[in-house]
């Protein structure tokens, strides 16, 4: 089973935006496209750039504020490097208006 901690509340994270969260003392990059969240590893494997500080560039990917890494945010998946690796992602929850995440 897994355990969900409170990260946000729907509305502090707009759809089209990001935000750094902390899940268990866990830093993750919190997303929100159109309407759905999704959770990923807070820094970019190229060079530690803070994701959840990145850009959504389009419906599903967010690319890094340091060096325009762009990463698939359902997947974790590298679109577009410089990074080559694809980034953790993490179980969501949306419930009374609370986004939660699973962070192990």
């Amino acid at each position: 089973m897994l355990d969900w901690v409170e990260v946000a509340k729907v509305e502090e994270i707009p759809p089209g935006t990001a935000a750094v969260v902390d899940a268990d003392g866990i830093e993750l990059a919190l997303v929100n496209a159109g309407g759905e969240f999704h959770a990923l590893a807070g820094e970019c494997p190229h060079a530690g750039g803070p994701l959840g500080d990145g850009d959504v560039v389009a419906e599903y990917s967010i690319e890094c504020p340091l060096h325009g890494s762009v990463f698939e945010v359902r997947t974790g998946e590298c679109l577009k490097g410089p990074a080559e690796e694809p980034v953790m992602t993490y179980d969501t929850l949306v419930e009374g208006g609370v986004v939660k995440v699973a962070p192990e």
